[in-house]
């Protein structure tokens, strides 16, 4: 039971976001004793992926800190909701862990305690926007769907609210000796499913996949569950392209929607990571299919491969030969200095000018290969960045990008789950009150959860939302501008309508920032058939909407019901929005934190990055403080090798000729996983 924990551990790990889950699964590997918390009820805290009706209980969970509840209103249908008790709110919401006798008793004389904060506030200015119509005469809801009252469907001023909607509560504490994922989450994929990266095409077989797939419920939710269609059983919609917001809430297991837009480069820290720990087989991968660019008022692809160049038509044949003689002097520009080194304090758009290249070309460059702006990195930084996506060509497809099956919401469950089967101890819904540091060492020496125990350990790694104000009192945080759509279809229309594309759309203004696009289609097991799920991401100078809703109105059109009968429109219409701001810790520095013990290490959350590399990098040098001389997330050993103890001198001695063939054979599957393209060369 949860409130019944061993006493000790060596490290405990509070948050289940991707660098926690890495070190948890590395300490683990080690032979550490972990013990694994999350005060949230799901799995990766910023890194999640939920369906429709968890990102809509996760919006309960900010009920007053911005609009929730649904409203459908003519056009737009904006969702608001307002606090009814501003004071009730204030005590609520206190920041610090209400001060309780139980766990204040504990404090001994020559230790003190550092409160923990019961509120996250990573999460700000949510605004959402719902496009599609409400078809009063379909009364279907998804499984696990927050309640809607037919009485909230109204058509007057958006000051008027609904009703609020109905969170399961989260008083309990989850607590599991193995990685179980809560059902308001993306499915677990099969743990013996290998590293997997699949055509663009998806057979009904694979549809069929994603509900076998492995997923933890009570046995109320199986029942109901089993009244939740499947894609074969849905029913058509009652009109062509009509979309309504019924039929998104009944279809709303289909999707799984990331707090977090990331992909991963297929050369990558963390590509490299799941081959090498065999954390790989956990989870399957989709190949991004194309990269666009926004010019002009139009999309268009970007030819970025050697057959991509000289099949391109939008390319004469003089910018093929110019911009391929470029690509080849990045991959190599390090042996090259003369070329560049008078050009280090400039630009990287500038640069490009100096190279003889068409506007055309310096456009794609810059903005879809390098994917930077015009003032926002200099020569080098351009190069490196220019040189990182060639040399990530080839690997698994025409593009430099992998995205996981079922969302990014899917790659801390792998770690926990490599965690887990080495021992580790999850308890989800476990709060942490304080830590307990001890006077004379300044070193913490355990925490007291929320049943009051105290659980000593040698190591804490905390993640950084958990800490008070009073902590964070001097740290100066950056903010990642989101926003999520679910739109009718993809913003360039081509022959195959299960593309996967990442575009990039300049700021309008000098000194704005560029915002990044990546749009999903259904075979990557994150949207409902007939609909895209579109991620925009941006660095924060206003408020999310301020920042992405011109981009949004670039690209989209909202849904309305008189474009329905008309013909078909230039832009995809737009469903439904979510607008929201993020906290980006990941460049501040452990001293901006007041009085941290030297055991007690910060872990951040998502950066506005594309990719998972600081993730990693971060999880490598915090292992490496704890375990200084052991080995980051080794291969886990083959069940053959396992030497039990109490066997034979003669098992023993077997031990030696049998452990030096498997490190032998390690390599060559990691390579074979790693390097798919080198078979054919």
């Amino acid at each position: 039971m949860a409130d019944n924990l061993p006493s000790e551990f060596d490290v405990i790990v509070i948050g289940t976001g991707l660098p926690e889950s890495i070190i948890a699964a590395a300490c683990s590997r080690s032979g550490q004793r972990v013990l694994h918390v999350d005060s949230r009820s799901y799995y990766g805290g910023n890194w999640a992926s939920f369906s429709f009706s968890g990102i809509l209980s996760w919006l309960k969970e900010y009920q007053c800190c911005f609009y929730s509840s649904i409203l459908f209103l003519p056009y737009p249908f904006a969702l608001h909701s307002l606090c009814a008790d501003p004071q009730s709110f204030l005590q609520e919401n206190n920041d610090v862990v209400n001060e309780s006798p139980a766990w204040q008793e504990q404090i001994l004389e020559n230790e003190e305690a550092i409160a923990l904060s019961r509120k996250d506030k990573t999460i700000q200015h949510v605004e959402v926007f719902c496009y599609a119509s409400q078809d009063l005469h379909e009364d279907v809801e998804e499984a696990g769907a927050l309640q809607k009252n037919h009485a909230s469907v109204i058509s007057g001023s958006p000051t008027e609210t609904a009703h609020s909607a109905y969170l399961p509560s989260e008083d309990e504490s989850l607590c599991t000796g193995s990685c179980e994922m809560p059902t308001e989450q993306t499915p677990s994929s099969d743990l013996e499913t290998a590293l997997e990266i699949n055509d663009v095409g998806v057979t009904g077989e694979k549809e069929k996949h994603y509900d076998d797939k492995t997923c933890v419920k009570s046995a109320s939710e199986e029942e109901t569950s089993e009244n939740v269609p499947t894609a074969e059983d849905t029913a058509l919609p009652p009109k062509k392209n009509r979309i309504t917001y019924s039929q998104i809430i009944k279809e709303g297991r289909r999707f799984n929607i990331d707090l977090v837009s990331k992909l991963l480069y297929s050369r990558g820290l963390l590509i490299d990571l799941l081959i090498k720990s065999n954390v790989s087989r956990y989870a399957e991968f989709k190949n991004i299919t194309r990269i666009l660019a926004f010019r002009e008022g139009r999309v268009e692809q970007v030819p970025c491969s050697r057959a991509d160049v000289f099949n391109s038509k939008q390319l004469t044949m003089v910018e093929k030969r110019m911009l391929m003689k470029f690509f080849t002097f990045c991959m190599e520009y390090e042996k090259h200095p003369d070329e560049y080194k008078a050009y280090e304090e400039i630009t990287f758009s500038e640069y490009l000018k100096t190279q003889k290249l068409t506007p055309n070309l310096r456009y794609f460059v810059l903005h879809s290969i390098a994917m930077t702006s015009e003032t926002a990195c200099n020569t080098i930084d351009g190069l490196k960045a220019t040189k990182n996506f060639l040399r990530c060509l080839g690997r698994y497809g025409n593009t430099p990008f992998l995205f996981p099956l079922y969302g990014q919401g899917e790659l801390p469950q792998c770690f926990c789950r490599m965690c887990a089967v080495f021992g580790g101890i999850y308890c989800l819904r476990h709060s942490v009150q304080c830590l307990v540091v001890d006077k004379e060492s300044r070193k913490c020496k355990a925490i007291i959860d929320q049943f009051g125990q105290r659980i000593i350990s040698k190591h804490f790694l905390v993640e950084d939302s958990y800490f008070s104000e009073n902590t964070c009192s001097h740290v100066q945080y950056r903010q990642i501008s989101r926003s999520v759509l679910i739109t009718d279809r993809s913003v360039l229309k081509m022959d195959s309508d299960q593309q996967i594309s990442i575009l990039t759309v300049p700021g309008e203004e000098p000194g704005t920032f560029a915002v990044r696009v990546i749009e999903l289609c259904p075979s990557t097991m994150t949207c409902m058939k007939g609909t895209y799920l579109v991620h925009l991401t941006c660095t924060s100078s206003k408020t999310a909407r301020e920042d992405l809703e011109p981009v949004v109105q670039k690209l989209f059109t909202p849904y309305t019901e008189t474009e329905i009968e008309n013909e078909e429109v230039e832009k995809p219409r737009l469903l439904w929005a979510l607008y929201f701001n993020m906290r980006d810790s990941s460049d501040v520095s452990r001293n901006s934190y007041n009085d941290l013990p030297s055991n007690v290490y910060v872990c951040s959350g998502p950066d506005c990055g594309l990719g998972n590399d600081n993730a990693v990098k971060q999880a490598e040098t915090l292992f490496q403080l704890i375990c200084p001389n052991e080995d980051f997330c080794p291969p886990p050993p083959n069940p053959e090798d396992i030497i039990i103890d109490g066997d034979s001198l003669q098992s023993e001695a077997s031990e030696f000729s049998v452990l030096p063939e498997a490190n032998s054979e390690t390599p060559k599957e990691s390579t074979s996983l790693g390097n798919p393209e080198e078979a054919s060369r």
